[in-house]
């Protein structure tokens, strides 16, 4: 099985020579066509997801139960996403810096694709368009391995995917679905650098670490989301509350969904016992700290918070709070207990605002606004192959020109060095 693997791989390797030199028309042509599919084929990839759902376990949470979930809500979406892509500027090829030197030397800086990179997703099978689209129209080919709940929905797609590249006539394939979920295998591919450009984990605290761990080939890390929102003691207090919701309640199963609020402490006896009459119906709990506890104490489902409530991103219905005493509390407990990757200030003061939005140490910084909104396709990348929490490359949603790198181009009339 290893063999018959290495052997896609070096195909799918040969095929990134092609891929990098394809038209940006050529790859708006086959995206639009994906698209089109994805439409027409909706039912058939529905019953493979009803499918999959089912050999779920009753025990599965109901997050992970979401993020594996297919509608025709989900699907609309991704068309539009793959339509959004193919409207987007060609990231290959496009010059960032260009200057002559005084030897006379035509100096550039272009943007040139990363080559191959290895997918490792769980449970979203949504994910495989998403990062195929951007690793496709930025000039790559990409290896994707999902998780093997997903597997019945992904075949479907991949045949799909499959279908597209031949109508349309294409020489190579620039992917290749990972349909055998033996976990082995993904040991032996994180061993194969000189196959694989760039291994990017999109799951859990434990994949992540593994691919950390075992990868020889550069990583584009994807980290949890412990996000935070601070609500200031100039915050509208009704801003805050749909804000707070929203981030916690709209889908929090997601890396972006909130997981802490820190309160003001001069608001929070006003403030509290609107949010939890607020998110009655969403049926929160709420794990808090001593300070809040004695507001909230009579309150449904309310306990108090452990110290590793803090660092626990439960994508659930849970929500943690503390009260603070004031702005520098709560960054001293972002610093603290954040993961890098998006947190949020709720006031009406643009000084404190800014102050937050450059001391906080994240991917996203926002204020007044949901932290839900760290997604490609909500920023208008068309998507993104996850949101990228480390400090080299790239950072924040990783879309088109994240999964470029610059190389430089130079024209010479003769030049020697002396």
């Amino acid at each position: 099985m290893l063999e018959s693997l290495l052997r896609s791989l070096r195909t799918l390797r040969s095929a990134a020579r092609g891929q990098r030199k394809m038209s940006a028309q050529d790859k708006n042509k086959i995206l639009l066509a994906l698209a089109q599919i994805l439409e027409t084929k909706q039912e058939e990839i529905l019953a493979a997801n009803v499918l999959d759902l089912k050999n779920l376990s009753s025990t599965t949470l109901p997050s992970f139960r979401d993020r594996l979930l297919l509608d025709r809500a989900r699907i609309t979406n991704m068309a539009d996403s793959l339509r959004q892509v193919a409207k987007l500027p060609d990231p290959v090829n496009e010059v960032i810096e260009n200057k002559t030197l005084n030897n006379g030397l035509e100096v550039k800086r272009v943007r040139s694709p990363l080559g191959v990179i290895f997918m490792i997703f769980e449970s979203r099978p949504n994910v495989i368009l998403e990062a195929f689209s951007l690793a496709f129209k930025s000039g790559n080919v990409i290896l994707l391995r999902g998780g093997s709940e997903s597997k019945l929905t992904a075949e479907v797609i991949y045949k799909m995917m499959r279908e597209v590249f031949r109508a349309e006539g294409c020489e190579f394939t620039p992917f290749y679905g990972l349909e055998n979920y033996d976990r082995s295998l993904v040991d032996d591919l994180l061993k194969q650098k000189d196959l694989i450009d760039v291994v990017v984990p999109r799951g859990g605290d434990r994949l992540i670490q593994y691919v950390q761990e075992n990868a020889l080939m550069p990583i584009i890390k994807n980290d949890r989301g412990m996000c935070h929102v601070y609500i200031d003691d100039e915050a509208d207090m009704q801003m805050a509350l749909q804000i707070v919701r929203n981030a916690k309640v709209q889908r929090p199963g997601v890396c972006n969904s909130l997981e802490t609020i820190l309160v003001h402490r001069d608001i929070a006896e006003k403030f509290l016992p609107l949010m939890h009459q607020a998110t009655l119906g969403d049926e929160l709990s709420w794990h808090v700290d001593e300070a809040s506890l004695a507001i909230l104490k009579n309150k449904q489902k309310v306990t108090s918070a452990q110290e590793k409530d803090w660092d626990t991103e439960y994508l659930d219905l849970i929500l943690n709070c503390k009260i603070v005493s004031d702005i520098d509390e709560a960054l001293a407990h972002i610093e603290k207990h954040g993961s890098r990757h998006s947190e949020s200030i709720i006031t009406r003061s643009e000084k404190k605002a800014r102050r937050f939005q450059d001391d906080v140490d994240a991917a996203v910084v926002y204020w007044n606004a949901s932290t839900r909104f760290t997604d490609g396709y909500q920023l208008g990348l068309g998507g993104e192959l996850g949101i990228s929490t480390q400090k080299l490359h790239v950072r924040g949603p990783v879309g088109l020109k994240e999964l470029t790198t610059p190389r430089w181009i130079i024209d010479g009339t003769g030049q020697i060095r002396e």
